[in-house]
């Protein structure tokens, strides 16, 4: 499984350690992911979603409903409303 928030659309990007010697290998960042249960009051069922810290505040904000329909117009999560 990929490492993307499932909310937010975050992904694990490229980048480069570099030494004291200035000598560049490769590395990644990865997203700080959780794996969390939400209770969808609308739909009565709890789901599993993997967020990222970003994607639990915009659900905290927004709430769940909302950032699930934000999260399925652009393409991060395949839920039919």
């Amino acid at each position: 499984m990929s490492k993307i928030c499932q909310i937010t659309g975050k992904s694990a990007m490229g980048g480069c350690n570099v030494s004291h010697s200035k000598r560049h290998t490769k590395r990644t960042f990865d997203v700080n992911l959780f794996r969390r249960k939400f209770y969808w009051v609308e739909q009565d069922a709890w789901i599993v979603l993997d967020v990222s810290a970003a994607g639990l505040r915009t659900i905290n904000k927004i709430g769940l409903n909302n950032a699930l329909k934000q999260a399925a117009a652009k393409g991060y999560i395949n839920i039919i409303f």
